[in-house]
């Protein structure tokens, strides 16, 4: 099978074009394929990247699983588990590795941390 060879009928448009325009062309049209992607990144997360938070944050493997599924569970993963972690301290006046312990070991904490987000689940 011969392929038909098209590509003057589809540069048409561009033949005209000058380097710097086509260099434009080029940039304008990746802008519009990139943004929903960068839009879609920026208003979404996801469990492997929350627990990749907290363990930059200095927590074991173990307990950022453990965070991150109470925050999974009480409906605050888009508000980041680091986040989530940071707020609860700052209302207790603990340092974040406490308040981390805290999200763990007491089924409460989760639920005041839902209430300092407006406590919607």
């Amino acid at each position: 099978m011969e392929r038909k060879d098209n590509y003057q009928e589809k540069r048409e448009h561009l033949k005209d074009l000058t380097n710097e325009q086509l260099d434009k062309r080029f940039w304008d049209l990746l802008e519009k394929v990139a943004d929903p992607l960068v839009d879609l990144a920026s208003k979404n997360t996801s469990p492997a990247v929350e627990r990749s938070v907290l363990l930059r944050m200095g927590f074991s493997s173990l307990d950022s699983k453990a965070i991150v599924e109470k925050v999974y569970d009480e409906g605050l993963l888009k508000k980041g588990a680091g986040n989530v972690v940071l707020k609860l301290a700052q209302k207790h006046d603990v340092d974040y590795k406490k308040a981390g312990e805290m999200i763990i070991e007491n089924e409460n904490a989760i639920k005041e941390a839902r209430e300092l987000f407006g406590g919607v689940k």
